[in-house]
């Protein structure tokens, strides 16, 4: 049996069908169903999706053979995510997979008795998904990545391969509810390596291409990107704009660098979408989510692409080469 993946369609004919279409197939196999809701395209997440799906191996559930993973992607559009979280829970599964914060407050509101394994950026506890980390109580828990607060460690990789550059841009999505939090950081992080920060904000397509032309004009010499599922979906036409414009930036995730970014420091994401599958497998056999505490993810990885280097025409430091975890030539 292949994954299935179901678009939504809000209001059409096709997407009651296709919402109604699982119970009907699952009844079929007597298969356990999890449910993996993500707020980013499929073609932009596969890895993570391949990730979780080990975590679920680890635990003894394969897809199609004993379990059934229902897949749900708002492809960038986090309006559409209530919608599909409901349509996870109208499918009747035994457990739900959010894979950021956006897609894990949308699973919550919906979710009830059914139990919900969350990756968040942010601290679960403010946003109202645990009670406490080592005792989350109710029917949620999950893994913790720190993403927003390592701004400061891209921004002084930025000043180590640009040390000529006297202002930075920092790019932040508003709509993001750490967005605050992360713009102080940056300003703090800057001030203390003498540069001067431009915080430009966009929260659609139209609004990316508008931040680099108001970074343009303030003569911003390098660009950390903020901590963000908007724009981690926005990643390519974020990467082509900084190639358009010379401008050499820092990125959230190793993808990023590997696409031609600059350069990348963040969690090893691999690493915590497969511990949302291990989780995910245990709540399958029957252990309660409010006895297994938030995980916290603390492995990071470096990565530097010498490619995209060498046509900005940046000659990297010895001393930073030998502190990244990759290297790409």
């Amino acid at each position: 049996m292949k994954r299935r993946t179901i678009i939504a369609a809000v209001g059409s004919t096709l997407g009651g069908t296709a919402a109604a279409w699982p119970l009907v197939a699952r009844a079929q196999t007597a298969l356990p169903a999890v449910g993996f809701l993500f707020s980013e395209r499929q073609d932009d997440a596969a890895f993570r999706l391949d990730s979780f799906l080990a975590g679920l191996r680890e635990t003894g559930f394969i897809d199609g053979k004993n379990v059934v993973v229902e897949t749900r992607w708002a492809d960038g559009d986090r309006d559409r995510l209530p919608a599909l979280a409901a349509e996870l829970i109208r499918a009747k599964v035994a457990v739900i997979c959010a894979g950021n914060i956006n897609s894990a407050l949308a699973a919550k509101a919906v979710a009830g008795t059914t139990p919900l394994v969350f990756l968040t950026a942010g601290d679960p506890v403010e946003e109202g998904l645990v009670a406490s980390f080592s005792k989350p109580g109710g029917t949620a828990t999950g893994v913790r990545i720190f993403s927003a607060g390592l701004i400061a460690k891209r921004l002084q990789l930025l000043h180590e391969l640009v040390p000529g550059a006297a202002t930075a841009g920092f790019l932040m999505n508003p709509g993001n509810p750490t967005a605050v939090r992360q713009a102080a950081d940056a300003e703090a992080a800057a001030k203390s390596i003498g540069l001067r920060l431009e915080v430009v904000a966009a929260s659609d397509a139209k609004g990316v291409d508008a931040a680099f032309e108001a970074l343009v004009e303030r003569k911003a010499a390098a660009l950390a990107v903020g901590a963000d599922p908007f724009l981690s979906s926005r990643s390519e036409q974020v990467i082509g704009l900084a190639a358009r414009h010379r401008l050499p930036a820092a990125y959230e995730w190793r993808e990023s660098a590997a696409a031609g970014g600059l350069m990348s420091y963040g969690t090893v994401l691999a690493d915590a979408f497969r511990n949302l599958g291990v989780y995910c497998g245990r709540i399958l056999k029957g252990t309660r989510p409010a006895d297994l505490p938030v995980l916290q993810q603390t492995k990071f990885e470096f990565v530097i692409n010498l490619r995209t280097a060498n046509a900005l025409g940046l000659k990297v430091p010895p001393l930073l080469l030998a502190q990244a975890d990759e290297v790409i030539e």
